[in-house]
């Protein structure tokens, strides 16, 4: 059976991550407060923002933005979107 946690994002229980996303105590946090859907659903959201905010990840500033914007978005709060994306419409209409 796999592991539940109460999700912070989705105040529910869903299964949990697998181990802690990074080491120290916010992976150790992340591991205990986050679904394993909503760190996918953030994976997805930061990769976007990485690309179409043209983010380079050598630069601290870059790298605590995208902290910040972790934390809002794992916390239920309001973040940060790309900028001109579109999501892709339902093929089922084609």
């Amino acid at each position: 059976m796999s592991r539940t946690v109460f999700c912070r994002k989705f105040k529910q229980e869903l299964e949990g991550l697998d181990a802690p996303p990074f080491p120290g105590p916010k992976g150790q946090d992340i591991y205990e407060n986050v679904s394993k859907k909503a760190w996918q659903e953030w994976m997805a959201h930061q990769t976007m923002l990485i690309n179409e905010k043209r983010l380079n990840m050598m630069e601290p500033s870059s790298r605590a933005y995208l902290g910040e914007q972790m934390q809002k978005f794992l916390s239920g709060e309001s973040y940060d979107e790309a900028e001109g994306y579109v999501p892709p419409e339902d093929d089922q209409n084609a």
